[in-house]
């Protein structure tokens, strides 16, 4: 029987496995990742060469780094005309929610014909880490991708690994339907490198998005100021909010369709009905049969599943924004009502017709999402993450004289002459 550790409601929520990747990522990992790294830098394909080898077990060579054309065309070849439709049927809905997110920018003037403007630009090149090996990530594919088209980021480059030189033909599929450039065959800390810093056959990119294990996770935190990241994401986690209208074998099946990801996954359950409790923890059981990854889920729920019951509703919507979980669902009594309190998720389920699992895949809103509590600074993946703003500043003589005051009073408070001599010198030209 699945007994979910239950928590206190009096003081601040202490989630079983909730953690940083810093304290996940020991000093033997942050250290082997940063001889990768340097590595990396200093012998380039060299150096993805032989670390492929050894990491992935197949002889590649330079020109074979990159995915051909004529390998991407046979690739597809093996994807059925199901799975094709499938893929572009989530591409579809992905693309159509994340394109009104594209901003177009602004600009504003005043009588002096002092113009100021925001230009939004799409960064110019960006990379996709894609995780490989025992399973293939279409829906990861689809969603770091389609943003970055939707803003017309110039070239989308994607590696993934690919253990005894074998691609994931479904993964090639996504890439084509999202609008993928190119694709290599080199993954975990040495692909982040070479993204971050480039060599001759992998280019440098702006910035690097995508999920991977701690060797990945601990690559990008090193190499970002070299190049941006999306996150450092942590294990993946829902959280439910029920009461006693929640379909017991509902909760159930949404908390196991979390625990089945990664043993270091977290499900949750904070419920007003303590009679609910084990009539969950009895589904739960039952369902933990019918799995083919029973073990990753039972492990996952017997160590970081947990459950809280709450005096009344406001103290469970309290709590939900104090745990800022990655996946938020509302099995409640008028539950669009209870998420306008929602202050704090990366993303909320409404209802019990809005399983997590379809926003997984093709729901139209990103899956990439803040975890670990970082909601509460943090937003999901969007087209806003692959783009900059640059500011423009065009003013006229008059516009210039009408501040060039105060602007001299503000360099003299911070003591700095040379800002208000660079305003003074402008004054002394004569009117051509």
């Amino acid at each position: 029987m699945i007994r979910l550790t239950r928590l206190p409601t009096t003081g601040a929520l202490c989630l079983p496995g909730r953690e940083t990747v810093d304290s996940r990522a020991d000093a033997d990992v942050e250290r082997d990742v940063a001889a990768i790294v340097a590595d990396v830098r200093a012998r380039g394909d060299e150096a993805l060469i032989e670390a492929t080898r050894r990491y992935d077990g197949w002889a590649v060579s330079a020109p074979t780094l990159e995915v051909s054309r004529a390998d991407r065309s046979a690739a597809l070849a093996q994807v059925s005309d199901d799975v094709r439709s499938l893929l572009k049927t989530a591409a579809d809905r992905i693309r159509r929610f994340h394109e009104p997110q594209l901003a177009s920018g602004y600009t504003l003037s005043d009588e002096q014909g002092v113009r100021l403007a925001q230009r939004v630009v799409p960064l110019a090149r960006v990379g996709l880490y894609v995780p490989g090996g025992t399973a293939a990530y279409p829906s990861s594919v689809l969603m770091n991708a389609i943003p970055a088209q939707v803003a017309g980021v110039d070239e989308i480059i994607m590696v993934t690994p690919t253990p005894g030189g074998v691609l994931s033909p479904v993964v090639v599929a996504a890439a084509a339907e999202a609008g993928v450039h190119r694709i290599f065959r080199v993954g975990g800390a040495q692909a982040v490198a070479a993204l971050a810093y480039g060599t001759d056959r992998v280019p440098r990119v702006d910035k690097i998005v995508g999920p991977g294990n701690i060797w990945v996770a601990t690559a990008k935190r090193q190499v970002f100021g070299a190049v941006d990241i999306d996150s450092i994401a942590g294990p993946s986690e829902v959280l439910i909010v029920a009461d006693e209208t929640a379909d017991p074998s509902l909760v159930a099946a949404d908390m196991l369709a979390q625990a089945e990801h990664d043993p270091l996954a977290s499900a949750g359950l904070i419920t007003t009905d303590a009679n609910l409790v084990p009539r969950v923890e009895q589904a739960l059981t039952k369902q933990l049969e019918l799995l083919s990854r029973r073990e990753i889920a039972e492990t996952s729920l017997r160590e970081r599943g947990f459950v809280v019951v709450a005096d009344d509703r406001a103290a469970a919507i309290r709590m939900a924004n104090e745990v800022a979980a990655e996946h938020l669902e509302l099995l409640v009594r008028d539950p669009a009502e209870a998420a306008q309190h929602i202050r704090h998720a990366g993303a909320i389920f409404i209802g019990p017709w809005t399983p997590e699992a379809v926003g997984d895949y093709l729901a139209g809103p990103n899956h990439v999402l803040p975890t670990g509590g970082t909601a509460r600074f943090f937003s999901g993946l969007g087209v806003g993450d692959f783009v900059k703003r640059v500011n423009l500043l065009e003013f006229t003589r008059s516009g210039l004289e009408e501040v060039a005051s105060l602007t001299a009073q503000f360099a003299a408070l911070e003591g700095l002459d040379a800002h208000a001599a660079s305003i003074a010198a402008r004054q002394k030209i004569k009117t051509r």
